[in-house]
């Protein structure tokens, strides 16, 4: 395999669940595999408004999306974490995750090389062919929508949105598994 980058940031609705299920349940499978991690905005257009607010991205007019940035302490992971990814929302439902909707809930895997553009690409790719095939059905639709990008400028969320979930255990979350093990193709 290339060299990696360890860094890349994942959209999959409101960010809260998004880091929930990558920080405590990811780690649950590949303890110690992230450095550190924090929910905030990013948006794929490299000139898009700086230093948006919290309301200014939940109005939609900002380009950015809903994201949880991640440092993995072992790059090699990457691929498991793209896999696991699209375990826990909906790629399948255009910028809309459950009752969120609008372009900051965007399915969108922020890559900071072409290595991990690469594999992101053929993680989704094969998990079209499952869904194609009838080997996961646990979707709303039958195309999945998430966007594959370059990674660009991240804006950490205010410090009460860090670690939301794990302060408040029955906050806000709509996110679910959809499915426990990758298929075969």
């Amino acid at each position: 395999m290339a060299p990696i980058s360890s860094t890349l940031a994942l959209g999959a609705g409101c960010y809260w669940g998004t880091e929930k299920f990558v920080v405590k349940d990811f780690q649950k499978q590949f303890p110690g595999s992230i450095k550190e991690a924090k929910v905030g905005f990013m948006s794929p257009d490299k000139n898009a408004m700086k230093n948006p607010s919290y309301r200014q991205v939940c109005s939609g007019s900002t380009g950015h999306v809903e994201v949880l940035n991640v440092e993995l302490e072992t790059p090699e992971v990457f691929e498991d974490l793209i896999r696991f990814f699209f375990t826990f929302h909906d790629p399948t439902t255009l910028n809309r995750q459950g009752n969120d909707a609008g372009t900051q809930y965007a399915s969108v895997i922020f890559c900071s090389d072409d290595e991990q553009t690469k594999i992101a690409n053929k993680v989704k790719d094969e998990l079209q062919q499952l869904i194609s095939g009838g080997k996961i059905t646990s979707f709303a639709q039958g195309t999945v929508h998430t966007a594959i990008v370059e990674y660009t400028d991240f804006y950490p969320a205010h410090e009460e949105h860090q670690e939301y979930l794990m302060k408040n255990p029955v906050g806000y979350c709509n996110h679910r598994f959809r499915f426990n093990e990758w298929p075969e193709l």
